[in-house]
């Protein structure tokens, strides 16, 4: 079963902008606007906890401020050590102007 979950106006994450989402206050949830598309992954740093809006973007990948691992932002592939986990990826759409994110079970 999949749960879908208001997270935030898509005009609140403007192009080559993100925005950290807590889900139920406890579960964190980076939503990246790349040219118009969105993605959305886990909000914490596979490597170590470091909350990811701290990061940058280049291209399509995400880095981490803290140790600088890199993540695919499409994959969650860690592109970059120390990170050698992905980051959780989640499919997220636009419906009526919301951003819309879906979580397994």
């Amino acid at each position: 079963m999949t749960r879908r979950v208001d997270v935030s106006a898509a005009a609140d994450v403007a192009p080559g902008t993100m925005l950290m989402t807590w889900v139920d206050a406890t579960e964190p949830v980076l939503v990246v606007n790349l040219d118009g598309v969105f993605h959305a992954v886990q909000g914490i740093c596979s490597h170590e906890y470091f909350e990811l809006d701290r990061g940058f973007l280049t291209d399509d990948s995400l880095t981490c401020a803290l140790h600088l691992s890199r993540f695919d932002l499409v994959s969650g592939e860690a592109l970059d050590p120390p990170a050698d986990e992905p980051l959780a990826v989640y499919p997220v759409s636009v419906v009526d102007g919301r951003l819309v994110v879906e979580f397994p079970g």
